[in-house]
């Protein structure tokens, strides 16, 4: 077959860069540094699926000025990596090496050059799990404060590659620049993308719901509801979702190191039916605060959190002086999908008992563990330095937490929790490393067991330096998003 033109340029592009590749040889004689390497990102003893893109990392540019990792894999075959400070590996060559371990461990050694000399970096293991991971994951774009509404988006990325594509922007659409567009909540059935949505707020406002794949533009907001539905929750197995409504309010502060407070001032939950494009109100207490709902995978129980009374004496006065007393237990429902009744509500955690408050639940695959964030108080610990991520046994007395040490951060927010399709992999948004930025975090989760965590690979192991945004609401999937942006953007013109 005939290439393009255009073909033909990429097809010798392609070449050029697997030209460059470089295979360097290791240093002849070096000093020993004692230590492990201070790689960015951290893969010094990580536990990664059998299908994860290459683990590109760098030494700090202002101590050195070059660097040489080799790699051996367990039947002894070597090879090397190294271009200036930075190892970036060839996909074809990382996937090979993947592939031949399995359930076992690549070796790495690392050197490094600085004031005429190399050093010699204490050898480090990259384990291979035998599970895959999910092929995508997808997330929003967006800058660390939400002073005004500036570009934005929701894209997708493939985990076993570096190929990141746009789901949608906020630009495409909006049609009055004053008051700005946002884009949200980006959420599928079962990891897969036939079924999902993502909200635009503001200008241009409305759900976007893909149902089977064909695109429309919904409205939920009802008179008997606070809002259209903000935070969904797509039922395993029938056309339904479960959301919350909301009056959402922001606070930014000066002087309190968690710099944005994100509160709702009413909440309620509500379930949404695809087919009759009909509202039902799963709960409405107008003295409390009912968000976050998610599905168990059988799909017979819709778990949520929900806030506990103030104290007496706080009750009547204005949120912006009680929000750090507010705190949220996690509570669950049963649900018939036949009848489409919920049975009465039942405490599954006591966060506040422990003057904690727990949000964003996520149940695993097999229905075993309970993930959720977890911080002092409130329901945005994405904004709070002390949110954790927690992991508890279900359906079990007296259950302990799971220990989540190599999981979570030291003091800086993580939040978002996820777990991947087949249970093995679990993923966080975190800020840890700057405080700042939040990026993708992912651990190997093995029967209660969780190693360390790792940030997702990218090509050039700077790219997270550069590119100022946080990744939002990470989300995993099995297969991409097939649906255009400009497809996206034409159910606005109905």
């Amino acid at each position: 077959m005939r290439m393009s033109k255009f073909e033909t340029i990429l097809a010798v592009v392609c070449l050029l860069l697997l030209s460059c590749v470089s295979h360097p040889d290791v240093p002849s004689s070096s000093k020993e540094a004692k230590c492990l390497p201070a790689i960015y990102p951290d893969y010094c003893d990580v536990t990664v699926p059998c299908n994860i893109a290459p683990l590109n990392f760098m030494l700090p540019a202002d101590e050195y000025d070059e660097c040489v990792a080799r790699f051996t894999m367990s039947d002894g075959q070597q090879q090397t990596y190294g271009s200036g400070v930075k190892v970036q590996i060839p996909e074809d060559e990382w996937h090979a090496m993947l592939d031949a371990s399995k359930g076992k461990s690549l070796k790495v050694e690392v050197w490094g050059h600085k004031n005429d000399e190399w050093l010699s970096f204490t050898p480090f293991e990259i384990h291979v799990a035998k599970e895959p991971i999910d092929e995508y994951v997808s997330y929003r774009l967006i800058e660390p404060s939400y002073v005004a509404w500036t570009f934005m988006e929701i894209a997708q990325r493939n985990l076993t590659s570096f190929e990141e594509t746009q789901i949608f922007n906020n630009e495409i659409t909006m049609n009055d620049r004053k008051i700005g567009q946002c884009i949200n909540c980006h959420s599928y059935q079962n990891y897969k993308t036939d079924n999902m949505l993502f909200h635009v707020r503001l200008s241009n406002a409305a759900t976007v719901l893909v149902s089977d794949g064909k695109v429309s533009k919904v409205n939920m907001k009802r008179d008997y509801t606070i809002s259209s539905g903000v935070y969904p929750a797509w039922h395993p197995t029938a056309k339904l979702i479960a959301f919350s409504t909301n009056k959402t309010r922001q606070g930014f502060h000066t002087l309190n190191p968690n710099k944005i407070e994100v509160y709702d001032e009413a909440s309620d939950l509500i379930l949404y039916d695809v087919k009759t494009d009909s509202v039902s109100v799963i709960c409405n207490d107008s003295s409390l605060l009912e968000v976050y709902p998610t599905w168990s995978p059988d799909g017979k129980y819709l778990y949520y959190c929900k806030s506990v009374p103030l104290p007496e004496e706080m009750r009547g006065k204005d949120i912006r002086t009680t929000y750090p007393k507010i705190q949220y237990n996690l509570y669950r429902r049963t649900f018939d999908v036949t009848s489409r009744k919920f049975g009465d509500e039942e405490l599954v955690y006591d966060a506040a008992s422990h003057n904690k408050s727990a949000t964003l639940p996520r149940i695993s695959p097999d229905g075993r563990y309970l993930l959720f964030a977890e911080g002092q108080y409130g329901c945005f610990h994405i904004r709070h330095a002390d949110g954790d991520i927690v992991c508890m046994l279900l359906n079990v007395e007296n259950p302990s937490r799971l220990d989540l040490s190599r999981f979570n951060s030291k003091g800086f927010a993580d939040s978002y929790p996820s777990w991947s399709s087949n249970g093995h992999w679990i993923m966080t948004s975190s800020r840890r490393g700057d405080g700042n930025f939040s990026r993708i975090y992912i651990s190997y989760f093995n029967n209660g067991r969780v190693e360390k965590a790792f940030m997702v690979p990218q090509e050039d192991p700077e790219q997270n330096t550069f590119r100022l945004k946080c990744y939002n609401r990470p989300e995993f999937m099995v297969e991409p998003v097939k649906i255009s942006v400009n497809e996206f953007s034409k159910v606005f013109d109905k």
